[in-house]
């Protein structure tokens, strides 16, 4: 089932979608060359729990006989796509790196993610992320009432293939809410006019995952870290939208992050 949320809910919404982006603007400066990520990881659950939120990851359950998740952020670094565990290994000058941070406040969740380059990358690497965080964009730009959720997943797909690039498909994005993942999901890939139509009151995850190579993936023996088949890199992007006077209205924010790299360049 599908939840529609009213004003007061996604204002709620929109403080657990700030929370994460005001970690994620924590974590962009301190990503360089030699830091660990683990300690990374540390430092986003220190500033949710004492800013009143709780670390929507850490814990999170399973398939069966896979351990809870063990961190509160997902850091996948370059063929990683997604679920990535936070390690003891130091970032190296030219990696890419996702990472995805979830926050629950006030009973609702927070959920999104954004890719960095460590050091100085490689032009492709940042053409995937680029062509990535563009894809985000037009996908978010179908989210009107009346549309359908394959309007948004043709957007993305369509930009990411146009510039060769392969769109996962076996992971996608969602509903959010007093869950973390609600109906609908929404791929990244599809057809227009597809899918259950969009309304006033939907909120959802966006969330583009694309590979500089093939589009299959497959997942490591760890239970969680998803990586590309071909151990190219991917790129993932994330935001939080909802649709306000019919048109989608992003919760999150990206700010946090563009001050901190301004400062750090």
């Amino acid at each position: 089932m599908i939840y529609l949320k009213n004003r007061e809910e996604i204002e709620l919404m929109r403080e657990s979608a700030l929370m994460v982006s005001r970690t994620l603007g924590i974590i962009a400066r301190e990503i360089k060359p030699g830091v660990i990520p683990a300690t990374l990881d540390k430092l986003a659950e220190e500033y949710i729990r004492d800013n009143g939120g709780i670390p929507a990851f850490k814990g999170f359950k399973g398939a069966r006989g896979v351990p809870d998740f063990p961190a509160t952020l997902c850091i996948s670094i370059n063929e990683a796509v997604v679920h990535g565990i936070p390690g003891n290994t130091p970032l190296r000058n030219g990696d890419i790196i996702s990472v995805d941070c979830g926050v629950k406040k006030n009973g609702f969740y927070g959920d999104h993610a954004y890719t960095f380059g460590v050091g100085e990358i490689a032009p492709e690497l940042q053409k995937l992320i680029d062509v990535t965080k563009e894809s985000l964009y037009l996908g978010i730009a179908q989210m009107v009432s009346g549309n359908r959720i394959g309007d948004i997943s043709y957007a993305i797909q369509q930009h990411a293939e146009k510039h060769g690039f392969g769109v996962v498909r076996e992971l996608v994005g969602h509903g959010l809410g007093k869950v973390m993942h609600e109906e609908p999901e929404v791929p990244n890939y599809g057809k227009r006019g597809d899918g259950p139509k969009i309304k006033e009151g939907l909120v959802l995850a966006i969330e583009p995952m694309i590979n500089l190579g093939t589009k299959n993936v497959k997942q490591l023996p760890d239970g969680w870290t998803i990586v590309t088949a071909d151990r190219k890199a991917s790129a993932h992007f994330e935001h939080d939208v909802a649709v306000v006077d019919g048109k989608p209205e992003i919760l999150s924010s990206y700010a946090f992050i563009e001050e901190a790299l301004a400062l750090i360049n």
